[in-house]
């Protein structure tokens, strides 16, 4: 299957997504389209919560595709997003043929067979690209360094890796690859002219509504817009070091119902804003502010 076929326009792509419990703008939809209609990666830029991974999940769920994720950190290199090899069990292997013929055979046949198939470790951009088509998620990719984004451009520019003692893997069916980025630094211009690119808001209070009353049904509509107000309360404040996001507002919302909660005063607020609420110097700001926050 090719994943540029499987929508025949963004509204029936918005509406795939929609099936899955992920709502998504004209903005989005239009750009996810393109990104599969094209072949070319989307890069997701927004503040943290605003549903960037989650949209990767989405396309593999509408697709009925694998997901790999590859979880970007600061030292990450490419041997952990492509390929090592199973170092004790090829000790393991070298020991059982020398229990087995006395270290008779010959020592570069022996070498040879250390670097079969049967000891490669695939990690997640080869077992993309071996696997396809699949989702490649490409998970905070402003947390890696110059030297890994150089390494994604290559694989992103041929669909291909070259395993010295293997040889050259193609993938049939380039990858669906979505990379995020909370933006804790800027990516290359040469990456970026490689991917399409969205910036992602937090949703505004419709949308959002909209948002809860498909992935927490259960919750009362009028519980869900005093929460969903509540958070963009919280978000309006621009002193709050980390607002919370989609994630925080349908946590908040099920842990109030979950309480019995049927109207969201400020001492039930107060008493469960840890579910929205990180930071110790954010709960300190909001609870001085829950009045006003709430419209009381």
């Amino acid at each position: 299957m090719d994943p540029r076929t499987t929508f025949g326009s963004a509204t029936d792509l918005a509406g795939a997504l929609a099936a899955t419990g992920y709502l998504a703008d004209d903005a989005l939809a239009t750009v996810a389209w393109l990104s599969l209609r094209l072949g070319r990666p989307l890069l997701m830029e927004g503040e943290p919560g605003t549903g960037k991974t989650a949209l990767a999940e989405a396309l593999a769920e509408a697709m009925d595709l694998p997901l790999i994720r590859l979880q970007c950190y600061e030292g990450i290199d490419a041997s952990q997003a492509l390929y090592d090899w199973d170092f004790p069990r090829q000790i393991l292997h070298v020991r059982a043929l020398e229990a087995v013929e006395g270290g008779a055979r010959d020592v570069r046949e022996v070498e040879e067979g250390l670097f079969d198939e049967r000891f490669l470790l695939a990690r997640p951009v080869l077992r993309a690209l071996r696997d396809a088509p699949a989702v490649l998620l490409v998970d905070e990719v402003d947390r890696a360094d110059d030297e890994f984004e150089a390494f994604l451009l290559e694989v992103l520019s041929t669909w291909q890796v070259t395993i010295p003692e293997l040889g050259t893997v193609t993938a049939a069916v380039p990858p669906v690859v979505v990379l995020t980025s909370n933006r804790t630094r800027e990516l290359h211009d040469a990456l970026k002219r490689r991917c399409l690119y969205h910036w992602l808001e937090h949703p505004g209070i419709e949308r959002e509504l909209a948002i809860v009353a498909r992935r927490a049904p259960e919750v009362s509509a009028a519980l869900a817009e005093q929460v969903v107000r509540a958070v963009h309360g919280i978000r309006s404040d621009r002193e709050i070091l980390k607002p919370p996001g989609v994630a925080e507002t349908l946590d908040w919302a099920r842990a109030l119902h979950e309480l019995g909660t049927r109207d969201l005063d400020t001492e039930t607020a107060a008493a469960t804003l840890g579910v929205a609420v990180k930071y110790r110097e954010d709960a300190e700001r909001v609870r001085r502010a829950l009045d006003t926050m709430l419209g009381r």
